[in-house]
């Protein structure tokens, strides 16, 4: 059986500080056994995500739920809330950023998206998404939405769910990045 080499290390990019590559099956093995002896040990310290007060976004968009948007359990499904987040999202898009989703040269592709769930929400009741922008870049932007019980506005109401999603602006024919439109950059610079 041939020798296994020893566990060589090297940083994945220079100036990655702390990173690196495991260059052997053994030295995998080594940092797995680590891995989960601090998870055994408690010594691994996660974040949990928390609820957060209307106050943390910047618009408010109205939405109604539908029976469908109910699940066997008796609330909505969470495949809704992704529904709510891009709904949100684009009709500020198109209200407040000018975004022209059928004819416009520049187009938002989504490539991540994420939701936490706190409360449930069910039909019939009225929701609220609070939306706002916590990246700003030269193609791309990263938005936060939190999704509210609609009651009358309380301030220090906490959202039953919040998610992110990144939308790449593209070229809407040769589908490669792009700069976003002056126009639309400075709309989004009131969500930051």
């Amino acid at each position: 059986m041939a020798k296994m080499a020893s566990c060589i290390r090297q940083p994945i990019a220079p100036g990655a500080a702390g990173l690196t590559e495991i260059r052997s099956a053994r030295g995998v093995r080594k940092a797995i056994g680590r891995v989960n002896s601090r998870w055994q040990n408690n010594s691994v310290t996660t974040i949990r995500p928390h609820p957060e007060p209307r106050a943390a976004y910047r618009a408010f968009h109205p939405i109604g739920t539908r029976w469908a948007d109910n699940d066997m359990y008796g609330h909505v499904n969470n495949v809704a809330y992704y529904g709510w987040f891009d709904t949100a999202v684009n009709q500020w898009l198109i209200a407040q950023g000018g975004m022209d989703i059928h004819g416009g040269c520049v187009i938002g592709l989504v490539v991540e998206t994420h939701c936490n769930y706190f409360a449930p929400l069910a039909f019939p009741e009225a929701v609220v998404a609070g939306i706002r922008v916590t990246h700003l870049g030269s193609s791309s932007v990263r938005y936060e939405v939190g999704i509210f019980a609609d009651d009358a506005g309380k301030q220090g109401q906490l959202c039953a769910a919040k998610g992110h999603f990144v939308h790449v602006y593209v070229d809407r024919d040769t589908r490669r990045p792009t700069t976003l439109p002056s126009h639309l950059f400075k709309a989004l610079e009131t969500l930051t």
